[in-house]
């Protein structure tokens, strides 16, 4: 699927926060990037239910949605992501064949882990109030 064919993709991300307002971030396996849990929803799922198994299968954690943070559009790729504060209700972190590794990481750390496009969406979580909207081209604020 691409633009060129007009269709979009919808994601979800959870940024899940702990009790000392540090983010999960996780480590792909495929690109070794440092990024928030999600990935896309399938096309019968509810948005929520495809967080929760996205953060699962990524985290080995159950979460729940918090708020809706923000919506994210790759305008170069057509993925529109819906991102969502989450708490943890059970579970264990555990790695997998998608992601290497964990860390808490702290707002001033998260710009210099992760790529403009998607620390952005971890410190937009970090703070109350109403979603952000955005674009980005899958690296970079436009």
């Amino acid at each position: 699927m691409t633009v060129a064919d007009g269709l979009h993709s919808v994601s979800v991300a959870g940024v899940v926060v702990d009790d000392h307002g540090r983010a999960l971030l996780t480590k792909r396996a495929d690109n070794g990037q440092w990024q928030a849990p999600g990935g896309v929803l399938e096309l019968s799922e509810a948005i929520t239910d495809g967080l929760r198994r996205e953060v699962l299968e990524e985290t080995g954690l159950i979460v729940e949605p918090v708020a809706l943070t923000g919506v994210y559009k790759n305008m170069s790729r057509g993925i529109v992501a819906l991102v969502f504060r989450c708490k943890t209700t059970g579970g264990s972190l555990t790695t997998n064949d998608e992601v290497t590794g964990f860390h808490w990481a702290t707002p001033a750390e998260i710009p210099q882990m992760v790529a403009e496009a998607f620390a952005v969406r971890v410190l937009d979580a970090l703070h109350d109030g109403a979603p952000a909207i955005r674009q980005h081209d899958g690296v970079h604020l436009v």
